[in-house]
């Protein structure tokens, strides 16, 4: 038996594709095993943010393409489950999976994983997860929010989710952040309740607003 457990990353049709990439990196970079989940929609929104394509039968080196690096040494680390795919492996409960962080969140994918619709295999691992009481992190970016999409989050919030919106901080470098740096916060902050190491940012220690002479 494999003591290979995985996080599983699903990634839907949000804008903000580069929150994906960079929870991505970040886990690979801890050397913690990956599932990769990317919905139809969220490859028509990666070709559209990037420029660069996802297709199934080219997914590593469509990959390596979008984060910018070079995957060949992943091996079995890295591993890829067509959306379409319910009889893939995180579909089911007894698949050792630690947990599930769906990056970014789509109002779609959040209704359909509160409501149990288990549309795709996105949907169902995210089921599965909670079920399981694994951790599951779902980062919605869309906004503003009507109330039934405030209503799905309460509930996923109630199953046992974390709901960790794209908000990032400024603190780290104030106006002049730049839009990698703000990526990377979010990402932290995912990959900080998932439990998983990182050096993504500047953790707040009071020592900036000492400095300022603020209280």
């Amino acid at each position: 038996m494999s003591d290979r457990r995985p996080w599983i990353v699903g990634v839907t049709g949000a804008s903000g594709t580069p929150y994906a990439a960079a929870v991505l990196r970040g886990l690979l970079d801890a050397g913690d095993p990956v599932d990769l989940v990317v919905s139809r929609a969220a490859r028509l929104t990666l070709l559209d943010e990037t420029g660069r394509p996802f297709r199934d039968g080219h997914w590593r080196a469509d990959l390596a393409g979008w984060l910018g690096r070079d995957l060949a040494g992943t091996g079995d680390d890295l591993r890829h489950w067509p959306a379409g795919d319910l009889a893939a492996g995180p579909s089911s409960g007894s698949y050792p999976a630690r947990g599930m962080v769906v990056v970014p969140a789509s109002t779609a994918a959040c209704a359909g994983i509160a409501l149990g619709l288990s549309k795709d295999l996105l949907q169902r691992a995210a089921e599965v997860c909670l079920k399981e009481r694994r951790r599951v992190v779902l980062v919605p970016r869309e906004t503003p929010v009507t109330r039934g999409h405030l209503e799905h989050l309460i509930a996923l919030h109630d199953t046992g989710a974390v709901v960790l919106p794209a908000s990032p901080g400024f603190y780290g470098a104030g106006a002049a952040a730049t839009a990698g740096q703000l990526v990377d916060f979010v990402a932290g902050k995912a990959l900080d309740a998932l439990g998983v190491p990182h050096n993504l940012f500047r953790r707040w220690s009071g020592q900036l607003g000492e400095a300022r002479g603020g209280s």
